[in-house]
């Protein structure tokens, strides 16, 4: 824009003002975001041999990827836990925003309530999952408890170092991101619906499913895009749970990016970046969130 422009129409900067208020964002998303992740693309089309890398373009790493039984299997896994947890946290997410949205009525109780879900996160995210070692362990909290009320007479050996390990340690750290989004949209129901709905003669199940569901539907679907972002690139909790034998795309992505690996490491980024942009678009598509909150 030259100077000859703005002086000749000095009406231009107020007319344009909301596109100079955009600009600060564009910047910054434009340096941390676009660019990021076209070098991320660009670099999944390097030349990787075992001891170098050049800028030579090819797509044997992508072949790579989509050839082996062993990466694409964990992009398979990844997907598979992914719909596991989400769907654990709603079940076991939803229930306790009910309690808290609906049932307390208090707004001190429900401030209680909530502060004491994320308790746990006054802790380091490691010493949370590494606690859950000898709570599932051979000799944890959880075998001896079933074996002194005489439910088990041997110890179960698959809490620990296996799939459901990861699937627990996660459900139990992302929950409450489930747990406050939908507690959020519930707290907002108008009470005078519901009672209205019952003067009309209304069950309880009619009344959850024609009003109090459709309204916390917004909350879910945040819950949802929180949960599913952080779960689809957790390598952390895998790791320290599953023995590193369960393998998520995250865990191959550090493994590679530790073997200076950086072409195939880039591949598994955009793949994963690739999942997560199209679970939050399906996710966005059930509401539309600038309307409802």
């Amino acid at each position: 824009m030259s100077a000859e422009t703005i002086q000749s129409n000095p009406g231009f900067l107020t007319r344009n003002k909301h596109y100079w208020l955009l600009a600060p964002g564009v910047v910054w998303l434009t340096l941390f975001l676009v660019v990021p992740l076209g070098m991320m693309v660009y670099v999944s089309f390097w030349t990787q041999t075992t001891f170098a890398i050049s800028n030579d373009l090819t797509l044997k790493s992508w072949q790579t990827f989509f050839a082996s039984e062993t990466y694409f299997g964990a992009l398979i896994r990844t997907i598979r836990i992914w719909l596991t947890v989400l769907l654990l946290t709603i079940l076991i997410g939803y229930p306790a925003a009910l309690f808290i949205g609906q049932m307390v009525r208090n707004n001190t109780t429900q401030t209680i309530l909530l502060v004491a879900c994320v308790i746990p996160f006054w802790t380091s995210f490691l010493i949370r999952v590494l606690a859950w070692r000898p709570m599932l362990g051979k000799e944890g909290a959880i075998n001896i408890l079933l074996q002194k009320f005489g439910l088990i007479e041997s110890p179960i050996e698959v809490l620990l170092f296996t799939e459901l390990a990861v699937i627990i340690g996660m459900v139990q750290i992302y929950v409450v991101f489930m747990v406050g989004p939908i507690a959020f949209m519930l707290a907002r129901i108008d009470q005078s619906l519901i009672e209205a709905a019952r003067d009309l003669g209304a069950s309880g199940w009619t009344i959850f499913r024609k009003i109090i569901l459709p309204l916390s539907l917004p909350g879910v679907v945040v819950g949802a895009i929180f949960v599913s972002v952080m779960v689809l690139g957790e390598f952390a909790t895998s790791s320290a749970l599953s023995g590193r034998k369960v393998n998520l795309l995250g865990n191959i992505i550090v493994t590679q990016v530790g073997s200076l690996k950086w072409a195939f490491a880039a591949v598994i980024g955009v793949v994963l970046t690739a999942v997560m942009a199209l679970v939050v678009t399906i996710l966005l598509r059930i509401v539309d969130l600038r309307k409802q909150l």
